[in-house]
């Protein structure tokens, strides 16, 4: 059967990629088509044709599936920042759940059974406490559109409210809009700032409270079962993670670029009577083989939280040239985590004890992760499974 863009057809739908799009097939070829569900029989029109496969958007849900709800945001399905507010948030979990499952298959050829069940957000709306909103001039309409980039175009949907951000956050998008920019084409960030911590306005924090302390009790379990006595925390930011498991090993060191990151950090140690730490403002692939020789690799456990493009090929080598201990990895992106850890996992220098997903961002298609490696042989303390209740 030949495609064209505009034609009609029904399909049905029999799994959800990595990305959040439902996959279905028309003889054999393949076909991506959002807000859909596993089951579904689906009207759609075709939008894009490839040589291997097509896009299309949904028309109308022929047959609908039993975990299908009502998603309560009125912009959802134009605005790009959900995929999943359509899906029962029991089946959402089981659904990243799989995709994790099978993409560390695929990209790094790690079994299923390494991946723990993904830890539900005890808030599954509401949660977000940083988002960016754009304005862009609507021509056509003779106004400024205030709010996401669509997530079928590049256009700017304008907005009221966010359903998964916190309510301090709407309250800010309101004052936006009754104090727009001048003109199009500008973003503005809006943040609730975590409290009693010290976040300078373009560094890094975790964007949902709600699940911060499940993340954070995940990677104090994985250093408490490596059993080693000091901690290197790459890419610390302002501290985060050093600071709050700085009472899991003897002496912590964080490294990171941002010089008013660093001013941060020790403000943030300070604030909290930690005096086992320090913090240096630095690349990472210049003084990790020192610090490591003088912490020693084999009673050291590193920390690599980078952004979503993952670790830096020189930093991956480096890590299996030193070869600490373990490598406590934290990722938001499961496909560049998948991809490092293959690369730390080659010819046995290090072994994935374990995969533990949280749903740090309920009704999207991202998940984060924090997996374990060890070095060779040191499996002596497997870690506890960190309850997902």
């Amino acid at each position: 059967m030949s495609l064209n863009i505009g034609d009609k057809i029904s399909l049905a739908i029999h799994d959800i990629a990595f990305g959040g799009e439902g996959v279905g097939r028309v003889d054999e070829f393949v076909i991506f088509v959002p807000f859909v569900l596993v089951g579904e029989t689906v009207e759609a029109e075709i939008t894009e044709v490839k040589k291997n496969f097509a896009r299309a958007k949904l028309l109308r849900v022929e047959k609908p599936s039993q975990n299908r709800v009502d998603p309560p945001c009125v912009y959802f399905g134009r605005c790009g920042g959900c995929q999943y507010q359509h899906i029962d948030y029991a089946e959402q979990l089981r659904i990243k759940h799989k995709q994790i499952a099978d993409l560390f298959e695929r990209v790094g050829k790690i079994p299923s059974d390494k991946i723990a069940p993904v830890i539900p957000c005890p808030s599954p709306y509401g949660y977000r406490n940083r988002i960016m909103i754009r304005s862009q001039w609507n021509k056509p309409e003779q106004k400024l559109n205030i709010g996401f980039v669509r997530s079928d175009c590049g256009l700017v949907e304008d907005i009221k409210e966010c359903k998964i951000s916190e309510p301090a956050l709407n309250e800010q998008i309101l004052e936006v809009r009754e104090n727009p920019p001048p003109k199009g084409g500008l973003k503005v960030v809006l943040r609730v700032q975590p409290e009693n911590w010290e976040v300078p306005p373009d560094s890094f924090f975790q964007n949902n409270f709600f699940l911060l302390p499940k993340l954070v009790e995940t990677v104090r379990e994985f250093l408490r079962s490596g059993g080693t006595n000091y901690l290197a925390d790459l890419y610390c930011g302002v501290g985060f993670f050093g600071i709050e498991v700085a009472n899991t090993v003897e002496r912590f060191v964080g490294v990171e670029y941002d010089q008013r990151a660093i001013r941060a950090a020790r403000e943030n140690a300070t604030r909290r009577n930690i005096s086992n730490g320090e913090f240096i403002s630095a690349k990472v692939e210049e003084v990790l083989p020192d610090l490591l020789q003088k912490l020693s690799p084999e009673k050291t456990s590193v920390l690599i939280d980078p952004p979503r493009k993952g670790c830096q090929p020189e930093i991956l080598e480096l890590l299996r040239e030193t070869r600490p201990s373990q490598v406590v990895y934290v990722s938001c992106h499961p496909a560049t985590m998948a991809r490092d850890l293959n690369i730390l996992c080659g010819d046995d220098v290090f072994e994935l004890v374990r995969v533990q997903p949280l749903d740090m961002f309920p009704q999207t298609q991202h998940v984060e992760c924090v997996a374990d490696l060890r070095a060779g042989q040191n499996l002596a303390n497997p870690p506890k499974m960190v309850s997902t209740e």
